[in-house]
């Protein structure tokens, strides 16, 4: 008998509504009373879509207001001391202060560190631990939101971030490892789980996808044993360990097969190993047949094959991972060409997927709706649309002459000093600037009708000429345009890339409120015209200071898209990187001397096995060396990247060989510039002296301090000073303030260290 399990459904809504709810709620335009109650709704409408399509174990708990590992941080009691929390209930004031930092005559400090959860485009929120920490339990939000479920008639499956995973995900303040807080730790765990067994709960889940990373031995040693806790205190319940996003190493696999839990969820489609441990296991499985990370329809005949002869008994089948990586709901769908929607399955879809898996092999049902699927997915193999051979045939011949600079970077520099004359600590910012509701207001109007391309075309000049003269007021050194002409960072180049399609409606979260949009990558990838020329020339013709060009990498236009699963991750990269580099070509023809390309998904998009490393390192590396590699010595190339651990690619990102590399280092104040120190990098870099990501406004001596701090580590004559990231998401009066005491700083620097 076959049963469906949800493992994660996405939180932000099917129309952005706790998006819309949060942003008013934190400019004080609606209570708390009021965001709950939108929360309210959005659970129960989930519980209900799980429920009418088929899902039998429908989950819980896996609703949040910003971060799941935020939440663990509050249940588990886990909050620095810098936050003041009075060790009660924990409350959204507290909550948010670590999300987004705090500014008040209460309360004036920084947000949590933010990082990559594992490959994904999706954002955490860092967990600070010390030697002597301590745990409590400290909210009933498991609980209160599956008595929740319970009152509208639904019996859930609460979903708890696993004590391994939170432990090795933490960062251990004083360099301590965090796993030796373990014992510390699993007394609340098992409260909670006793907890969630005594109100009722059926199954527990207990997400452990820190399990599916390379570990050490002392961690391997004690994972059947915090396993076998943890089912001690679940009563009656059953529990499920959930892994994902990868395959499980063997020897994790036989501590996890012998351990007392009752199921374990495999990832299948990105852990092709795990296949070979379905059949024979003597440990229940729950088998996550269906991609939560691609919005691909599933071959159904091919799981169904698979299921029949590698199965037996009784079995769970769900999703590959939380489906909080896909969109909610196709039918909400109006952009997408029919075509290629007969291709494609967001949540809702793979719920129904899963439907149609469990009833025609438990009842022989559904087979007009296999059928269906077989034509569809038959239709993508054989379109027309996908394929384009002079594609094909330039991603054939990659060498040194293409991916190469003509001189070294040591050559270059000296000829970029003379030709720029830029003073020490030279000011920029990444690339954006606050994409305020008029301009928001404007894009929306321009795609209805409601505005004729003239008029928004002269909207949009006005917006960049303002954006210059701000820049030069502030006393920025290199400026940028500012980006009002770009609805994101990855889609305005997709839009304008054959290969690609996109949605109204594919949303998806990236963190806290931060909503993207991920473009379709449905085929072959060219570009047919120049993307970014006409913009970027126009604002250099407005000023005479230098104006960066401003281009997404191939890499990060990879990794924050859909991407096809029907030929190499690599194949489709190159083809982007050749895209790319016709653009950068274009740039230089007309003048623009900068050129930035960014690339904050590099590291994001590092195997989780270190095994696989080499062989991405390389590609993804040359794929950089595409885009940039085609520009003369006197034409500097910038890159940007964020939120990566970047000792792990430390020679990778000096082998990009870009002149100038902007990283974010402010929410670890400065600690992700030791790897530069430990390497030498021998080229130009901007470590973020403030974090764009909260609304904070950081002080001028916070800034210095930073900088001085990164002047020890790295060479103060290589030191650019920027934002830790675009300036998109703020207000024009928090961008100005921190822009001009940034500049403050810098130039307070340079009359200091004369």
């Amino acid at each position: 008998m076959i049963k469906v399990a949800s493992i994660g459904y996405p939180r932000i809504g099917p129309k952005r509504e706790l998006k819309v709810a949060l942003e008013n709620f934190w400019k004080s335009d609606i209570s708390e009373a009021e965001l709950q109650t939108v929360a309210k709704d959005l659970r129960r409408k989930n519980w209900q879509t799980q429920k009418e399509n088929g899902v039998d174990l429908i989950s819980s708990n896996d609703f949040s207001f910003y971060d799941q590992v935020l939440d663990t941080i509050c249940l588990l009691g886990a909050i620095p001391k810098r936050y003041k929390w009075d060790g009660k209930e924990v409350s959204l004031k507290t909550y948010f202060a670590m999300a987004r930092g705090s500014q008040t005559s209460e309360l004036d400090v920084p947000a949590l560190e933010m990082t990559k959860w594992f490959d994904t485009n999706y954002h955490y929120l860092v967990p600070e631990l010390s030697k002597d920490q301590a745990f409590q339990l400290s909210t009933n939000k498991p609980f209160e939101e599956f008595n929740e479920a319970k009152k509208y008639g639904f019996n859930t499956k609460p979903i708890i971030l696993g004590p391994l995973s939170f432990l090795l995900l933490a960062k251990g303040l004083d360099g301590f490892k965090t796993i030796n807080l373990l014992s510390k730790i699993l007394p609340v765990y098992k409260e909670i789980i006793k907890k969630l067994s005594e109100l009722g709960a059926d199954w527990i889940q207990i997400d452990e996808p820190i399990l599916v990373k390379d570990l050490d031995s002392q961690v391997v040693a004690q994972i059947k044993n915090t396993l076998n806790e943890l089912k001690k205190s679940s009563g009656s319940s059953k529990i499920l360990v959930a892994t994902y996003f990868e395959d499980l190493n063997d020897e994790v696999k036989n501590e996890i097969f012998e351990s007392d839990i009752d199921v374990v969820h495999l990832d299948l489609v990105r852990g092709n190993r795990n296949k070979s441990y379905v059949k024979n296991s003597k440990k229940q499985l729950s088998l996550g047949l269906i991609d939560g990370r691609n919005v691909w329809k599933a071959d159904l005949q091919e799981k169904i094959e698979f299921i029949k002869n590698n199965t037996s008994g009784d079995i769970i089948i769900a999703s590959s991972c939380p489906l909080l990586h896909t969109p909610y709901d196709l039918d909400l769908e109006q952009k997408v060409p029919q075509e290629i929607k007969r291709w494609l399955s967001f949540s809702k879809q793979k719920l129904q997927e899963l439907n149609i898996i469990k009833n025609f092999i438990n009842n022989n049902t559904h087979q007009t709706e296999l059928k269906k699927n077989t034509d569809d997915v038959q239709d993508r193999k054989t379109s027309k649309l996908i394929h384009d051979n002079v594609v094909k045939d330039r991603i054939k011949i990659i060498n040194k002459s293409i991916t190469d600079r003509k001189s070294s970077y040591t050559q270059r520099a000296k000829v970029q000093k003379d030709i720029f004359s830029l003073p020490k600590y030279p000011t920029t910012t990444i690339g954006s600037f606050p994409q305020t509701s008029d301009v928001r207001q404007a894009r929306a109007k321009f795609k209805r009708g409601e505005i004729d391309e003239k008029n928004y075309d002269k909207f949009l000049k006005e917006k960049t000429i303002d954006a210059i003269r701000k820049q030069e007021k502030i006393g920025i050194d290199v400026i940028v345009h500012g980006e009002f002409e770009r609805n994101d960072m990855v889609e305005y180049f997709g839009e304008q890339l054959k290969g690609f399609t996109f949605t109204s409606s594919g949303f998806v979260q990236s963190y806290g409120s931060r909503c993207v949009k991920p473009p379709i990558i449905y085929g072959n990838v060219s570009r047919p015209k120049p993307m970014t020329v006409r913009w970027s020339k126009f604002a250099q013709d407005q000023t005479k200071q230098i104006v960066k060009g401003m281009l997404t990498g191939p890499i990060t236009i990879l990794q924050w898209s859909f991407v096809r699963d029907d030929q190499l991750r690599k194949n489709t990269a190159q083809e982007i990187a050749f895209a790319i580099r016709d653009e950068v070509q274009d740039l230089e023809k007309n003048g623009i001397r900068m050129i930035q390309i960014d690339e904050p998904a590099l590291r994001e998009g590092l195997p989780l096995k270190k095994k696989d490393w080499k062989e991405y390192l390389e590609w993804s590396v040359d794929c950089f060396k595409i885009s940039s590699g085609v520009v003369k010595d006197e034409t500097q190339i910038h890159t940007h990247m964020c939120y990566a651990e970047f000792e792990d690619i430390i020679n990778s990102i000096a082998a990009l060989d870009a002149d100038v590399i902007s990283i974010e280092t402010s929410r670890s104040r400065m600690e992700l510039l030791t790897a530069f120190e430990k390497f030498k990098y021998p080229n130009e870099i901007g470590p973020g002296v403030y974090d764009i990501h909260s609304p904070r406004v950081p002080t001028k001596d916070e800034m210095k301090e930073l900088i001085k701090k990164a002047s020890k580590l790295i060479d103060s004559k290589r030191i650019w000073v920027n934002p830790d990231c675009g300036l998109k998401t703020r207000g024009w009066p928090e961008t100005t303030a921190a822009l001009e005491k940034m500049v403050e700083a810098a130039k307070e620097l340079r009359n200091e260290t004369r």
